[in-house]
């Protein structure tokens, strides 16, 4: 690894905060905090929580397209929870709401085996904490449940409910240490125990020397992948005898990169933006792709 990107490795590492993937899923591994932050948003008592595994990877088929949850948990009543943090604001406002849809269905099928009744499917949350508004109400807080149109009174009962949080949102309705987090994403000073708390771990984690070993691995294979995209890209120009395809493949290997980040939560998207040298906009086309 070259110095210059040790530095900048350095330099992202030390700018990190809650809403980084990578420090929010170390945070969110502290049990007591996890199953508080459930029943702040659930409005809930758990008993206790579980992690079956440590980042939840689901592929059903070969041919399909797996997932990867970022905080994946399971109390005692063997309800499931999928917690995410989602910084990237897509174009298509359809992205979120999709995304949540093909998790559901993947959760389901991992759980429910070969000639099992489907009254063994499990209750399921499935949580994106978002640094935006996903659909400009400007509510902090968004829950979805399957209801019944000619009568919204009436739920379905399958079990099944999807969370919006927006840190942008107005704080009305919601529980104070909630409203308090969402205002800690954003930037301003934990108020409350809860957050405190939360931003206490988020210091330890970053004083953690393996959690930053491993973190600077992660980024390095990121590099690695970049790298490989540079070669492809000028094994394709130098074929066709261009020069150009050359730069175009250093260029993609970079942006390719850079949008891997911004799906990570290592980068915001005007950061990563402004790195590939291009608008916001255009630069979350290639995120989506």
């Amino acid at each position: 690894m070259e110095e210059m990107t040790r530095s900048e490795v350095n330099k992202i590492w030390e700018n990190l905060t809650i809403a980084d993937n990578f420090i929010f899923q170390k945070v969110m591994r502290k049990k007591r905090l996890c199953k508080r932050f459930i029943e702040k948003i659930l409005h809930i008592k758990i008993r206790k929580i579980m992690f079956p595994e440590t980042e939840k990877g689901i592929n059903v088929r070969r041919d399909s397209k797996s997932v990867r949850l970022d905080v994946y948990v399971e109390d005692d009543k063997g309800t499931l929870y999928d917690i995410e943090m989602q910084t990237t604001d897509y174009a298509d406002p359809a992205e979120l709401p999709k995304r949540t849809r093909y998790y559901q269905a993947m959760m389901d099928m991992d759980v429910l085996n070969k000639g099992e009744f489907y009254t063994k499917l499990r209750k399921t949350y499935i949580i994106f904490i978002c640094t935006f508004d996903p659909f400009d109400r400007n509510l902090s807080q968004y829950t979805f449940r399957e209801t019944c149109a000619e009568d919204a009174t009436l739920e379905m009962g399958d079990e099944t409910t999807k969370i919006f949080l927006n840190s942008k949102g107005k704080r009305e309705g919601i529980d104070s240490d909630l409203a308090a987090f969402l205002d800690y994403i954003e930037g301003k000073a934990p108020k409350g125990k809860f957050t405190e708390t939360i931003a206490n771990e988020v210091e330890v984690a970053k004083e953690n020397k393996e959690m930053k070993v491993e973190y600077m691995t992660y980024y390095m294979e990121l590099r690695r992948s970049e790298e490989r995209g540079m070669e492809k890209g000028m094994e394709k120009g130098m074929e066709k005898g261009m020069e150009k395809g050359m730069e175009k493949g250093r260029q993609e290997g970079r942006w390719t990169t850079l949008a891997e980040l911004v799906r990570e939560g290592v980068l915001t998207l005007k950061e990563a933006a402004k790195k590939a040298g291009m608008s916001e906009e255009n630069f979350r086309k290639l995120v989506v792709h």
